[in-house]
């Protein structure tokens, strides 16, 4: 009989500020490393105030991850050390294999008054850190919206659901990665693999989770599942809109410093001091 996962701990974000005074909602981070693998950082900005969000995030570094960005409102323009330029809109995901070093800035754009959105951190193997960077960019349009009969809408950014396949491909994490809009009094169950690590987070209304329901969800909180094979989600008088993350653990140690994170100290030490020396970016288009 397949299991249920129950809920492990619930998350509470943390309001900080990140890139050049960008005010957002920390989910997963430092203190989340070690129970979420292979999950780094999740954050969530959302705000209709164009000063929370307007400075942006200028140009900075990454090595050893993938940073994955989907929007819900606003526009993002990016451009990076590879000659890459473009813009990220609602609905948008964009999944960029950082590997052996890019250099690259997230600026907004600023058409309306509110910016939305997600950015995951995903961690990669010791055997793909140092792999050439890479994009994929997927619009609105290439995203599959699967709608249940209970007018529960799924849209699949990556892995499979029901049978329709997201986007996304070739990511070592296996992930799956679900946009969940639920009405009132909805009931869904959604199988996952049994050796992943499984994550929801919810942005909008209330609903229960695990297998007696009992532990309700308000938006701002997020959940970490133990074992089994099913996530189970039941609303009641209220909607709720979440966001549903699994991937397969990579079990290795992690050396994690700003937006590099590698296996040891020294590596860490030889990438900020390619850094400095004007080394850093390995792979140019």
């Amino acid at each position: 009989m397949e299991r249920i996962r129950k809920i492990n701990r619930i998350i509470k974000g943390q309001a900080t500020t990140d890139g050049a005074g960008v005010k957002l909602t920390r989910i997963l981070g430092h203190n989340t490393q070690d129970i979420l693998d292979p999950f780094l950082m999740l954050d969530f900005f959302g705000s209709d105030n164009p000063d929370d969000f307007m400075a942006g995030f200028p140009s900075h570094p990454h090595r050893g991850i993938e940073t994955v960005t989907y929007m819900l409102d606003g526009k993002v323009e990016h451009s990076d050390s590879m000659g890459n330029r473009g813009v990220i809109g609602k609905g948008d995901i964009q999944w960029m294999t950082a590997g052996s070093g890019i250099i690259h800035e997230e600026m907004p754009k600023y058409e309306q008054e509110k910016m939305h959105g997600f950015q995951l951190w995903v961690n990669l193997p010791s055997s793909l850190k140092m792999t050439a960077p890479r994009y994929q960019n997927i619009p609105a349009s290439k995203i599959p919206l699967v709608e249940l009969k209970n007018k529960t809408r799924v849209k699949v950014l990556a892995g499979t659901f029901q049978g329709i396949r997201g986007p996304v491909e070739n990511i070592i994490a296996d992930p799956e990665y679900f946009d969940i809009e639920m009405p009132e009094h909805a009931e869904l169950v959604i199988p996952v693999a049994a050796d992943h690590t499984v994550f929801s987070f919810l942005y909008e209304g209330s609903a229960g989770f695990d297998e007696n329901l009992n532990n309700s969800l308000r938006a701002g909180e997020g959940a970490l599942f133990g074992q089994g094979e099913n996530v189970r989600v039941q609303t009641g008088a209220s909607k709720a809109k979440f966001i549903l993350i699994a991937g397969k653990p990579i079990g290795e140690s992690i050396a994690w410093n700003g937006p590099i994170v590698m296996n040891t100290e020294e590596e860490l030490m030889i990438a900020f001091r390619e850094l400095r020396n004007g080394d850093f970016i390995k792979s140019r288009q």
